[in-house]
């Protein structure tokens, strides 16, 4: 995501200082939600910070959104407190990651679960999960600019579901109070 990164990188001494005193609520993982509209960096940030620490494994929303239709749903939160009773209760990861292309469920992940479990995506930090989150992130962005980004990354072919997802997400989010639970809130546009 361009001119995503520089803004992470600049707050992430902030977070890594957070990261240090982090104690697990979920098994012996720590769990680390980043939430916020679409486009606003939440994969970005996921990534540099998976490469910053020694044992950790990313969990990305959209392996386990079943298609446009079924995107931020009840099935999706019990799906998310049955990944979080796995890696507390078995200490393992497991879930089945759906494929966009084919429209289905696909390959199995399952692996043992890690020192920091991070889920990235809209959606990450409801309230279904939060009694097992260490730590909970915000990236704000504008609408049009988090649109654009979207577009720009997957293409023009998700143009036409953008709408109702946005709905979607905004409703979402005001029902969960999402923004107001987060330990830390950054800017997508380089601003804290």
């Amino acid at each position: 995501m361009a001119g995503s990164g520089g803004y992470v990188k600049q707050q992430l001494k902030s977070i890594k200082d957070l990261l240090s005193s982090l104690e697990p609520k979920c098994g012996e993982s720590a769990v680390i939600t980043i939430d916020g509209p679409a486009g606003s960096g939440k994969t970005t940030l996921a990534r540099i910070l998976s490469s910053e620490l020694a044992s950790s494994y990313t969990v990305h929303m959209d392996d386990l959104y079943n298609g446009w239709e079924s995107t931020l749903t009840p099935k999706l939160s019990s799906k998310l407190r049955e990944i979080m009773r796995e890696v507390r209760d078995n200490s393992q990861v497991i879930f089945a990651v759906f494929d966009w292309i084919e429209n289905s469920q696909k390959t199995e992940v399952r692996q043992p679960a890690p020192r920091y479990l991070i889920v990235e995506g809209v959606g990450s930090g409801q309230s279904a999960i939060r009694d097992f989150v260490s730590l909970a992130l915000w990236i704000e962005v504008p609408v049009e600019e988090g649109l654009a980004r979207v577009i720009k990354r997957d293409g023009p072919s998700v143009t036409q579901y953008m709408p109702a997802f946005l709905a979607a997400q905004n409703s979402h989010f005001e029902k969960e109070e999402t923004r107001k639970w987060a330990d830390k809130r950054l800017s997508g546009l380089g601003t804290v």
